[in-house]
C-alpha cells in the first residue's frame, strides 16, 4: 500500500508503439514499489495515428490506473497545424488533471515529453492546486541543432517556437529531469533560476521483466532476422546528428570486408526502425549511404518502427548489437540498458564524454569506442576494423555484462529516484 499519489502525464502510452512511452510505462509499473501510486493521464489510443502495439500493452501492470482522454481528430486538426498529439489532446489532459485534483489527493505531477506542449500546464497546476510539478525532458525541446537550421525551414520555425515556449513551461517546474548529465548542465546554464540541485539526469531505463516476457512466449509479429547469417543489429532511429557516425561506421565496415573477406562473407548488419514511424516503409536512411560505401549487400534496413516485442526479439536473436551516437556529448541511448540486459556482445560508437560511453566502458560485455568527432573514427579506422573482426570471430568470448552494471537502469531503480524527488518536493510544501 502507498499513501502518496502522483499523476504521470504522457500523451502517448501503451498500446502506443512510440519510443517515448517507456518512461511512463516503467514508472507506472514500479512507483508503487517505491511508495507512490501513479495515475497515468494519456490520450486515448483511438486518436493515435500509428498502429497499436497490443503486446507492449500487456507489459503494463493491470493494476495501473489509466485515464484516457479525448483529443481532436487528426484529420480535422492537421490542416490547422495541430497534428501534434500534445496539442490535440491538450484540453482533454487539462480537464483530466483538474478532475483528479478535485476528487483525489494528488501529491505530485510528472509531465514527460516529447510531446512537449502539455508541459505548458505546469504554471497552471502549481498556481491553482499548489502541487509540485516535475518536467521530464526525454529529448531536448530546444536543441543546439535547431540553431544551425536554415532560417525559413520548417525545422527552424519549430525551433523558434521551442525558444518561446520552453521558458514558459520551465517557469512552473518544481524540478526538472533529463536523460543525460550534459543535457541537465545545458538547462542549468540556460535558466539562471535553476541550480544543479534542481535538475536531475535519470536514464529512461529498461526492465529485465521484458526479456522474461519473451522467454514466456510473447510472440513477435514480424521476423526481420535471417538466423542463417551472422547478424549485427542496430534497433532504433537514424536521425540527422548520427549520420556522420553512421557514415564512419559504414566506411569501417567496407575496410573490414576488404581486409577480412572470409569473415564478412556471411554477415548482415540490420538497421531496424530507422524512421521511428510505424507507417513509414519506404524512407531508407541507411541504404543510400551503404551503397555509397560499397556495402549495401551487407546491410538490411527496415525503415518502419517495429512493435516493441518484435524489436526486442530481433536483438535477442542477433549475434551482436550495434549502438551509434552523435557528436553531441549529451546524447544517451535509451536502449543502452536493453543491450546490456540482452546479454548480446555489442559494438558501441559514442562521444567519449557521453554518459553512454562511460557506462559501457564500465559495464563490459562488448566493445565501446569513444570519439570527439566522427572524423576520429575515420582516422582511427584500424581500431574499428579490429573491433568488427574481434566481434565476428570472438563474440562468444565476451561475458555478459554483470547485472550490477545495469542496476541503475532498471525500472525499479528509476522509479526510486523519482520517488525520492517527489518526497523532497513534498517536504518543502
Amino acid at each position: 500500500m502507498t499513501d502518496r499519489t502522483c499523476i504521470i502525464v504522457s500523451p502517448y502510452f501503451p498500446p502506443s508503439a512510440l519510443a517515448g512511452v517507456h518512461r511512463a510505462r516503467h514508472l507506472a509499473n514500479n512507483l508503487p514499489g517505491a511508495g507512490w501510486t501513479p495515475i497515468v493521464v494519456c490520450v486515448d489510443e483511438r486518436f493515435y495515428e500509428e498502429p497499436a502495439d497490443p503486446e507492449l500493452a500487456k507489459l503494463v501492470d493491470p493494476s495501473v490506473e489509466i485515464v484516457r482522454v479525448e483529443a481532436l481528430d487528426q484529420a480535422h486538426a492537421r490542416p490547422f497545424g495541430l497534428g501534434d498529439i500534445g496539442l490535440r489532446g491538450y484540453r482533454g489532459i487539462r480537464r483530466a488533471i483538474a478532475n483528479l485534483m478535485r476528487t483525489r489527493q494528488i501529491d505530485a505531477v510528472l509531465i514527460t515529453g516529447s510531446p512537449f506542449y502539455p508541459m505548458l500546464l505546469s504554471n497552471w497546476i502549481r498556481r491553482t492546486f499548489k502541487v509540485p510539478v516535475v518536467l521530464d525532458f526525454q529529448d531536448p525541446w530546444r536543441s543546439d541543432w535547431g540553431d544551425t537550421l536554415p532560417l525559413l525551414s520548417k525545422g527552424s520555425a519549430s525551433h523558434a517556437l521551442s525558444k518561446l515556449l520552453e521558458p514558459r513551461a520551465m517557469g512552473g517546474a518544481s524540478h526538472v529531469t533529463t536523460v543525460s548529465a550534459e543535457q541537465a548542465r545545458k538547462l542549468v546554464a540556460r535558466y539562471h533560476a535553476l541550480g544543479p540541485q534542481d535538475v536531475t539526469a535519470i536514464p529512461i531505463g529498461s526492465d529485465p521483466a521484458d526479456f522474461e516476457a519473451l522467454r514466456r512466449g510473447a510472440a513477435p509479429t514480424t521476423i526481420v532476422i535471417d538466423e542463417r547469417r551472422w547478424n549485427l543489429t542496430y534497433p532504433g532511429t537514424i536521425w540527422p546528428l548520427v549520420l556522420p557516425t553512421l557514415e564512419a561506421f559504414l566506411q569501417g565496415l567496407a575496410a573490414w570486408r576488404a581486409r577480412f573477406p572470409d569473415a564478412a562473407a556471411n554477415v548482415t548488419v540490420n538497421f531496424i526502425g530507422t524512421t521511428a514511424q510505424p507507417n513509414n516503409t519506404n524512407e531508407y536512411r541507411v541504404m543510400p549511404l551503404a551503397e555509397r560505401a560499397g556495402v549495401a549487400d551487407l546491410v538490411n534496413e527496415v525503415p518502419q518502427r517495429l512493435p516493441y516485442v518484435d524489436a526486442l526479439t530481433a536483438l535477442s536473436r542477433s549475434d551482436a548489437g550495434l549502438m551509434l551516437g552523435s557528436e553531441e556529448a549529451h546524447y544517451t541511448a535509451s536502449k543502452l540498458s536493453l543491450f546490456l540486459m540482452s546479454e548480446r556482445p555489442y559494438l558501441a560508437l559514442f562521444h567519449e564524454q557521453s554518459d553512454a560511453h562511460r557506462s559501457l566502458v564500465k559495464a563490459g560485455g562488448g566493445i565501446a569506442l569513444g570519439f570527439a568527432r566522427a572524423d576520429d573514427l575515420v582516422s582511427r579506422q584500424s581500431e574499428l576494423v579490429g573491433a568488427l573482426q574481434r566481434l565476428r570471430t570472438q563474440g562468444d568470448a565476451f561475458a555478459p555484462a554483470a547485472p550490477e552494471s545495469y542496476t541503475e537502469y532498471t525500472g525499479a531503480s528509476v522509479a526510486r529516484r523519482y520517488a525520492a524527488i517527489f518526497d523532497r518536493l513534498m517536504a518543502r510544501r
